[in-house]
């Protein structure tokens, strides 16, 4: 038995490490101009919220929850801005940048000389997107904490569920960036997100949609990952939530083994 357990848990080791190796080798590639970049990604939700949850909020009022309690508008509109944000923090790294190192940087033709496969560059690309998108959710549940939107205790409890939220896009976006042709392609990237994050129970409840309309915005991932942080920093949802988890953890594995298998016929062509 330990000569069937022990390869392969030195095989997961290694290929842990190569991975590592991925998100030391964009830590040290970091330029001081990359910091304005972060800091973007944190500032747009943050206006949104405060924009749109507060001002906004102030003439509407409250909403109800599917459970019948009322909130205030901006402690609805909150968590779906958490959820953009690791969306777009994710996506943003998962898409242009990883586009650009593939195809014009060939960064990855030299990775693949060493003993890196491409399933370990995703997954080393993967972590180093939610290094960025966790920094954002860290940063944006703070905000939500100081402004009464949610309490200490939830707001630590919905940090892993964006950071989740983040991994599944991520690799989304990673395998959707590897069947682009040229930058002109992401304007359907950026024309796709605008439309999630309009109808994905972000400003309004999905109930409020067409019916028709109301079960295709369930099935999307960015209602789910919505519909998830939501619960958890307003305490609702039940075990729903393991329904918002098992589809986050599926959209990534799909991701990342679709990515990954995309890479391996670009690189090795």
């Amino acid at each position: 038995m330990v000569t069937l357990i022990l390869p392969r848990l030195v095989d997961v080791s290694a290929a842990s490490r190569r991975s590592a190796s991925v998100v030391e080798r964009n830590v040290a590639a970091l330029k001081p101009a990359y910091w304005l970049l972060l800091l973007s990604g944190f500032v747009e939700p943050l206006l949104y919220l405060l924009s749109i949850g507060l001002g906004v909020g102030a003439l509407i009022g409250d909403l109800p929850l599917p459970d019948g309690r009322l909130v205030p508008y901006a402690a609805f509109v909150a968590p779906a801005m958490l959820a953009s944000s690791a969306m777009t923090g994710a996506i943003s790294e998962t898409t242009f940048n990883f586009f650009g190192k593939m195809k014009y940087m060939k960064l990855y033709d030299g990775m693949i000389a060493t003993p890196v496969r491409p399933f370990e560059i995703a997954v080393g690309e993967l972590g180093w997107a939610m290094l960025r998108g966790s920094a954002y959710s860290a940063a944006f549940l703070g905000v939500m904490v100081a402004l009464d939107l949610t309490s200490v205790t939830r707001a630590l409890t919905a940090l892993p569920a964006a950071v989740l939220v983040g991994f599944a896009f991520g690799a989304l976006g990673m395998a959707v960036s590897t069947v682009m042709r040229s930058w002109q392609d992401f304007d359907l990237v950026n024309s796709a997100l605008f439309t999630l994050f309009l109808f994905s129970g972000t400003f309004v409840p999905a109930q409020a949609y067409p019916t028709v309309l109301h079960w295709l915005v369930e099935v999307t991932p960015l209602y789910r990952s919505v519909h998830l942080i939501r619960g958890v920093t307003l305490g609702s949802g039940g075990w729903l939530w393991l329904l918002d988890v098992l589809y986050l953890l599926v959209v990534m594995a799909v991701g990342l083994l679709v990515a990954s298998h995309r890479m391996g016929r670009l690189l090795y062509r």
